[in-house]
């Protein structure tokens, strides 16, 4: 758990090494701050405190007395009347009452897990699960494909970017939570999870068979016949920016002044790697992302690092997609605000908060305490990042395999244009 906060994560992953966590919780997924971090510290540290670190002070502007008259009415005269019907403890409906507290905010990132969900999600950093291989999120309301990750089960079996899950197993995810689908997604290895889509105004039923993976990180090449080299990666976990510097090493060996990254599918991951990474293409202490705290601490801004080694006259091509989330927006809209790169492609996701995690009653209080901005302060959730040029895949393209944003990045490379 410790490397899990020293990395400040954007999204739920296990480090290389150990099993992914194959439904990774994008809910997660631009941030997280856990328990009494020093980051964490500083969001909190205007508010009394008490000795597990939550506030606990009444608000006296608070009238709770309907809150006490539900409570005592159903604690009164509730009599069951369902065979599925259980008298919940006095504890089961503080906890439930906690749970409709962080609803009312309307926010899928802002949640209470009581305690088994809690242990999910501590099963999910610790990556001792399988699952399928793609990310989620909420999206328009709806629960939606992130991306399938690269030689997954889900890619496998078809789930695109976009997907919109609308039942898990014959059950509506109407209402649910990206925490609780994570879980009614993952299971055993071998196992299978049968999934309804929509997609372009279809209903699809996908059955894919769960999994433990291990998912390329990136690839690289130079093509021949243009000059271009091009990297993609794939994820931004805590061996991507090593990954990463390796390839880059190999495209200073090629010589070649034409870089495309591809980012296309790539649904984030560590903060650290994104800057990391980004540091190979922005000068040293220029801005790559800030996050806002909207005024309840003082914003924080992470700086590029400046390596100072990108060959001299070098052009670069970032592509992006629906499926680029998080950590790929923030790389991206890096490059793009600084002028360093152009990006080809259509528009990102839009994941850009940062969530708290806090131990509460056993379970996990997880709350949006920040956004993510761009050098240029566009916000990165909800809007996504833009390309410079837009080029859409169709579905006869992929049937063709034939990639225009590829062949379009390639002809800008080439020839200005």
């Amino acid at each position: 758990m410790n490397d899990y906060v020293k990395q400040n994560l954007f999204r739920c992953v296990a480090t290389r090494g150990v099993s992914f966590a194959l439904v990774a919780m994008m809910a997660f997924g631009a941030g997280l701050f856990i328990g009494n971090s020093s980051s964490a510290s500083a969001v909190v540290s205007h508010i009394p405190l008490v000795g597990d670190g939550l506030d606990a002070t009444p608000d006296q502007n608070i009238d709770f007395t309907d809150f006490w008259k539900a409570w005592n009415t159903l604690d009164s005269n509730y009599v069951i009347t369902h065979a599925s019907s259980t008298l919940p403890s006095a504890r089961d409906r503080l906890l439930g009452a906690i749970t409709g507290l962080a609803a009312s905010y309307d926010d899928p990132y802002t949640v209470f897990l009581p305690p088994k969900e809690a242990k999910a999600f501590a099963d999910t950093i610790s990556g001792s699960f399988a699952g399928v291989g793609m990310e989620i999120d909420i999206k328009d309301s709806v629960l939606t494909v992130v991306a399938p990750l690269k030689g997954t089960p889900a890619e496998t079996a078809g789930i695109k970017a976009g997907d919109k899950i609308v039942t898990i197993d014959g059950k509506s995810t109407d209402g649910l939570a990206v925490d609780v689908a994570v879980r009614r997604i993952r299971g055993p290895v071998g196992t299978t999870v049968s999934l309804d889509i929509v997609r372009a105004r279809k209903l699809i039923n996908v059955k894919i068979v769960r999994a433990t993976i291990q998912v390329p990180e990136t690839k690289d090449g130079l093509d021949i016949a243009s000059g271009v080299y091009t990297i993609a990666l794939y994820e931004f976990t805590s061996n991507s920016a090593d990954l990463f510097n390796q390839a880059f090493s190999r495209f200073k060996a090629s010589d070649s002044k034409k870089l495309i990254i591809d980012l296309r599918g790539n649904p984030g991951g560590y903060l650290n790697a994104s800057v990391n990474i980004a540091s190979h293409f922005i000068p040293k202490g220029a801005l790559v992302v800030t996050e806002d705290f909207d005024g309840k601490a003082p914003s924080q801004p992470h700086m590029s690092v400046g390596y100072a080694d990108l060959p001299a006259g070098t052009k670069i091509v970032v592509l992006i997609d629906g499926g680029s989330a998080s950590a790929s927006e923030i790389f991206a809209g890096a490059l793009q605000d600084t002028k360093v790169a152009t990006l080809i492609g259509t528009k990102s996701f839009g994941k850009g908060s940062v969530q708290t995690l806090m131990n509460l009653g056993g379970g996990s209080l997880k709350v949006t305490v920040a956004r993510w901005v761009t050098p240029s302060g566009h916000w990165i959730m909800g809007n996504g990042v833009t390309p410079d040029i837009t080029v859409p895949i169709t579905d006869a393209n992929i049937a063709a395999e034939y990639d225009p944003q590829m062949a379009r990045a390639v002809e800008f490379l080439t020839t200005g244009k």
